[in-house]
């Protein structure tokens, strides 16, 4: 066990699983991601350097697809709770009142969007005070500042590199900018994208994993690229609010097909024709 465990990356897992889940899930919710994600998704596969699929994305797909209704409400900014009562909701022994649940910034504005069918604009929506701050939504925009302070320090240290993330925010830039340019009225701007939800997270914790995906420097840009571009669609034509972990999933699966192809020419060998 402790050689499993020694290494630090059940530790790497179960910290992002804790960030990407919502803040007052259910402890028994936690702990059954984290023990399928490090169980059936790392080492039913042979363990660390092993797994195909990202850990703590796979444990957010199976919470979101099996227990929807608790992956999706998280708590309203302008109704605290003091830290009895979180700790209460989170071993269950307080109801989970509606009135503490709500709905993320982008599921706001995708609702709000949808009931209006047509006849609401994103300015219109994005004007809640409430809901939405000067960026993307009231409180996110500072965490997703956050995770993009943190993911330029490990940048500078080394310890990523810049492609599959910078890939990752020039894909879901370009997008949105594009359709933000064409109707305002219908996509909200790039801005909006890059700091709600799991961008920023997804973009310097996820898409840098060094196992799940892509190992070649022109293989990371477009693993980074295509992820940030497919979060997207997701996100605002898909069935889900956010789609960072639907879209690194899938492109796991062409990682080796895309490192196959993007393998640079051996040094003193000419490239074949």
């Amino acid at each position: 066990l402790g050689l499993f465990l020694g290494d630090g990356s059940a530790l790497v897992t179960a910290w992002l699983i804790a960030l990407a889940f919502p803040p007052l899930a259910p402890w028994w919710l936690i702990g059954v991601a984290t023990l399928f994600a490090i169980v059936v998704a790392k080492h039913l596969y042979g363990g660390l350097g092993q797994n195909p699929f990202n850990p703590a994305m796979i444990a957010f797909a199976v919470g979101i697809v099996a227990f929807p209704a608790l992956m999706t409400q998280w708590p309203p900014l302008n109704q605290p709770a003091d830290f009895s009562g979180q700790l209460a909701l989170i071993f269950g022994h307080a109801p989970r009142l509606d009135a503490m649940n709500g709905a993320t910034p982008l599921d706001a504005l995708k609702t709000a969007l949808k009931l209006g069918d047509g006849q609401i604009s994103v300015n219109a929506v994005l004007s809640n005070g409430r809901v939405f701050g000067r960026l993307a939504g009231l409180g996110w925009e500072w965490v997703s500042a956050a995770y993009l302070l943190g993911g330029l320090f490990l940048w500078q240290r080394k310890i990523i590199s810049y492609h599959a993330p910078f890939g990752f925010l020039l894909g879901m830039t370009l997008l949105s900018g594009a359709l933000w340019l064409w109707n305002p009225a219908s996509f909200a701007n790039p801005l909006f994208h890059l700091f709600s939800g799991g961008s920023m997270m997804g973009a310097f914790f996820i898409v840098t994993d060094p196992v799940s995906g892509c190992t070649t420097p022109k293989g990371k840009w477009i693993f980074g690229v295509a992820v940030g571009v497919l979060a997207y669609l997701i996100r605002v034509f898909g069935g889900y609010p956010d789609g960072v972990a639907f879209a690194v999933l899938l492109f796991n699966i062409a990682a080796p097909l895309i490192d196959l192809y993007t393998q640079p020419s051996i040094f003193g060998m000419k490239e074949k024709s």
